[in-house]
């Protein structure tokens, strides 16, 4: 088994643990971190890599909740955005080290600016500069970053809730109930992407969502490209339908996440003509016709909104099996620090010292 894969098969357990310390221990600091957000004159939420990805779904419950916020990625918010007086910055960083974020602190203090950190890392600098810390209290991935981006993500859309008054302990039972009917999906999940015919070495991926979602099909695609060694492009669906469907020939591969409630007739709609156009179609979704996909996932129930909470998790076993479909190693990086702390070109630092 590739550490990849004990890492995946891990998160039921780490998000439950996340998710209870979040409630217990770590409370008074979710409340302080609230409170923080909703006396700010503007919120901007930020991080990079995955950890950007994690804020896609941090920033849809807060939209969703009514409640205005922007997601910036870390080195474009360091580098091409003015913080105005008074802001609160929501920083995602599983290490709490990576160059732009650490960088970002400087400038927050400079326009007095308020941190949360959503970090794994008490000690790290982004911490340590931080007017709050909510710790997701979970252990470290392997490599590829899989339970820290979930746990990420479940600690920043527990913030998101709470600022836009949702019924906490109604969510935490909830959310309590979807993550334990986890273990009962995954060997399921498992046997279809085993048996399954979809995966191929060298066909270009597509992956398309909406809302919440669409973390997860970023996700999946920086895990095609981390662990897979694969090329892929990820989009908003509604996105794809104005012009890129023109790259569609014979054989592509696509992921499309279903929504949960909002758009489902219209995303079966274009799984639909994906198909009849040659596409070769894995379908991430609740409740969805077996027929409707060449690989069909289908996903526990979660509280509405929530999706992308287990949404992730097939395409992450998708990324595993593609490694092997591929003949590359899913627990080592060729060219990528596990952690990046320097701004300069694209080599690894101990691979360029």
């Amino acid at each position: 088994m590739t550490k990849l894969m004990e890492d995946i098969l891990k998160q039921p357990a780490e998000l439950s643990k996340t998710l209870a310390y979040a409630f217990e221990e770590g409370q008074d600091a979710m409340t302080q971190a609230a409170r923080i957000v909703n006396d700010a004159s503007a919120v901007y939420i930020t991080g990079i890599g995955s950890s950007w990805h994690a804020g896609m779904a941090v920033l849809s419950i807060f939209s969703l909740g009514g409640f205005p916020a922007c997601l910036v990625d870390a080195s474009e918010l360091l580098h091409f955005t003015q913080l105005p007086d008074g802001a609160a910055l929501i920083a995602l960083s599983r290490s709490g080290k990576s160059i732009e974020v650490v960088k970002l602190m400087s400038k927050a203090k400079e326009s007095r600016a308020k941190v949360i950190a959503i970090t794994n890392t008490a000690d790290s600098p982004l911490a340590r500069a931080a007017d709050v810390v909510l710790n997701p209290e979970v252990s470290f991935d392997h490599i590829v970053s899989v339970t820290m981006y979930s746990t990420i993500a479940l600690v920043g859309g527990l913030l998101a809730s709470k600022v836009v008054g949702a019924s906490i302990p109604c969510l935490r039972d909830s959310l309590a109930k979807s993550l334990s009917a986890l273990n009962g999906y995954l060997p399921g999940w498992q046997t279809l992407i085993a048996r399954s015919g979809w995966f191929q070495p060298d066909v270009p991926t597509y992956f398309l969502a909406r809302a919440g979602s669409l973390a997860s099909c970023h996700s999946a695609k920086l895990l095609w490209e981390e662990a897979a060694k694969a090329p892929a492009t990820a989009m908003s669906t509604g996105g794809f339908r104005h012009g890129s469907q023109e790259m569609i020939a014979e054989g592509i591969h696509f992921g499309l996440w279903i929504d949960g409630k909002q758009t489902r007739e219209h995303d079966f709609a274009v799984a639909e003509d994906l198909r009849a156009l040659g596409g070769q179609v894995m379908i991430i979704g609740r409740d969805v016709p077996k027929d409707s996909g060449n690989l069909v996932l289908s996903l526990p129930q979660t509280p509405e909104n929530w999706q992308f909470l287990v949404d992730v998790i097939p395409a992450q076993l998708a990324a595993e099996r593609l490694s092997h479909v591929r003949g590359v190693d899913c627990d080592s990086f060729r060219v990528c620090s596990y952690i990046v702390e320097n701004e300069d070109g694209l080599i690894g630092q101990l691979a360029r010292h």
